[in-house]
């Protein structure tokens, strides 16, 4: 962990960065579905409502105990963000609102506490904004004072009356949590799991944003369908599918790869091309299966029964292809059968799902290749005589 007592620690301004996407996913969760996101745009997040209602937000992750007082910089930054939309908006004819979401506590005595209440006197707020930033000398609030100079004394209680603080936010490690007790229609347990996912969603599309790869804004609408798409993977019919499109680090050696699976593939003269193919079944089915178990998704000895029933599959077919296959087969009799065999184990086992929904091929092709991995010898095989020289190999009597 990084020493927040260094000077040169980072980690507050860190946590800050991460907090602003993470909050924008708690808050548009609360939201109608017709409104729309919009990321660093006038403010860290914008929401637009359908009747063109605006709403900008600040948002801030402060050090524990931190507190506004009537000269705070996150406020009057804020402040002098807010200004540039209120004019540009048409001053008094605008429909923005502006939001100050901080974790910090607005300190008792500060004229701030009048933002935390919804019913708003603008021109007290005006008033005593007018009369803390007359205590100052800095050079930023000279900067403000003098902006704020450009409106009239109408303006000024009309904007202030348009803003609002929320104090006491959540903070950043609080909101995975809060966003679970939206989630009642999982499992608490694989809540967790579940929000992991939709943040890994959420901050891709918000890279996809601020990158300029998505010019559209994002519809609250969308998170709530991905929500609702996610949860699915979660019913007992189910289960998260994450690795369709993975690929195992570094280059795959379709011709040098010495594990079991892949010497059973080259030993029925399959291309390099189809090999690849399985290396990679086999990579995104060990990984999936992983992550599974990680996360505690699977009931007790279903990935045991699963290639229980893949074997017990697997040998029924087995008997009908090498059905004529005898001692005195010739290899090329064995390859044919075996190459057979394989396909269908390909092509042919969409049905065989650990869980009715889970549909995705590489699940099972990749547990046929896990199963032919096995030691000290193979539950599965391809060439009928693959475990005699699987024997001959490790110098074992067949």
């Amino acid at each position: 962990m990084p020493d927040s007592n260094s000077k040169f620690s980072a980690a507050e301004q860190g946590l800050g960065y991460i907090f602003q996407p993470r909050l924008a996913l708690l808050h548009a969760l609360e939201c109608p579905e017709d409104d729309l996101v919009f990321i660093e745009r006038n403010d860290d997040v914008e929401f637009v409502e359908q009747d063109g209602k605006v709403s900008l937000g600040s948002l801030k992750h402060k050090a524990e105990g931190d507190r506004l007082t009537d000269l705070s910089t996150d406020f009057w930054k804020s402040v002098r963000i807010w200004l540039v939309n209120f004019k540009v908006t048409g001053r008094t004819a605008s429909k923005a609102r502006y939001q100050l979401f901080t974790t910090a506590e607005v300190s008792a005595g500060s004229f701030l506490v009048q933002f935390e209440d919804f019913v708003a006197d603008g021109e007290r707020r005006a008033r005593d904004a007018d009369a803390a930033l007359a205590t100052s000398k800095s050079e930023l609030i000279g900067k403000i004072t003098a902006e704020l100079a450009e409106f009239d004394s109408d303006e000024l209680a009309d904007f202030y009356s348009r803003i609002t603080i929320f104090s006491r936010t959540p903070r950043i490690d609080d909101i995975p949590g809060l966003v679970g007790r939206r989630l009642i229609t999982v499992r608490k347990e694989f809540r967790q799991a579940l929000f992991q996912r939709l943040e890994g969603w959420w901050i891709d599309l918000v890279i996809q944003t601020l990158t300029g790869q998505r010019s559209e804004p994002i519809k609250v609408q969308e998170i709530h369908d991905r929500l609702a798409m996610l949860a699915d993977d979660y019913k007992v019919d189910s289960l998260p599918i994450e690795f369709n499109d993975k690929l195992p680090e570094g280059s795959i050696d379709a011709t040098g790869d010495k594990r079991h699976f892949v010497e059973q593939l080259r030993a029925l003269d399959l291309s390099t091309d189809r090999i690849r193919y399985a290396i990679i079944d086999y990579y995104r089915a060990f990984e999936q299966r992983s992550s599974w178990a990680r996360a505690n998704l699977l009931v007790s000895d279903e990935i045991e029964r699963y290639e229980d029933k893949l074997v017990e599959e697997w040998g029924r077919y087995k008997a009908l292809v090498c059905e004529n296959i005898t001692a005195d087969s010739k290899d090329e009799a064995c390859i044919t059968a075996g190459r057979e065999l394989y396909r269908w184990a390909e092509q042919s086992t969409g049905q065989l799902r650990i869980r009715e929904k889970v549909a995705e091929q590489y699940v099972v092709r990749g547990t046929f290749h896990i199963l032919a991995n096995s030691t000290p010898a193979p539950r599965v095989h391809w060439h009928p005589r693959f475990l005699e020289k699987l024997a001959k190999a490790l110098g074992v009597a067949a």
